[in-house]
């Protein structure tokens, strides 16, 4: 089994406005790895959060357990990585079931975009939006896999979290 390095950027938000619209199409969709171990799974977990003024917040984890944590489940089946989506806890877009994302032989790159509106419990009225860019290698890990990739897999399942229709978006 080569390794498998998995880069979830997320990006959460609570302002509906134009204008921090603007600022968040700005942010960075990709990032270059600190160093990570050798083979194995390894995940790199980049946060842009407005209310921290959007500085990222950078953490890396390995094993399956933090795939599990990133809304991943990975296989492995004759040297090709399987990755499912797992149901996730967002109020919006529901999905409930897991589903494949991509199949992933040596030495290819799947992206997969997404973004979520969140609340919380009911005994707090709190919300947030988050909108996630996901990178898998299936590869040893270097510097900068992400920022120039050729995707082998890519899959856009972003939605319009406000209500209406998504415009320019087919």
């Amino acid at each position: 089994m080569n390794g498998l390095v998995v880069q979830r950027i997320r990006i959460r938000w609570t302002s509906r406005d134009a204008a921090a619209a603007t600022v968040r199409g700005r942010l960075p969709q990709a990032y270059a790895l600190p160093p990570l171990p050798a083979g194995g799974l390894t995940m790199h977990e980049v946060l842009r959060d407005e209310a921290a003024g959007y500085r990222p917040m950078e953490e890396v984890r390995e094993g399956e357990a933090g795939a599990r944590e990133a809304g991943l489940w990975i296989e492995w089946r004759d040297g090709v990585a399987l990755v499912d989506r797992l149901p996730s806890h967002a109020s919006f877009p529901v999905r409930r079931a897991d589903a494949r994302l991509f199949t992933l032989a040596p030495g290819q790159l799947g992206r997969w975009r997404a973004n979520f509106r969140f609340t919380g419990c009911q005994c707090s009225a709190r919300w947030w939006y988050e909108q996630w860019t996901v990178h898998v290698a299936h590869a040893p890990a270097h510097a900068d896999p992400f920022r120039e990739a050729r995707w082998s897999r890519d899959r856009d399942e972003r939605v319009h979290l406000y209500g209406g229709p998504r415009h320019g978006r087919r």
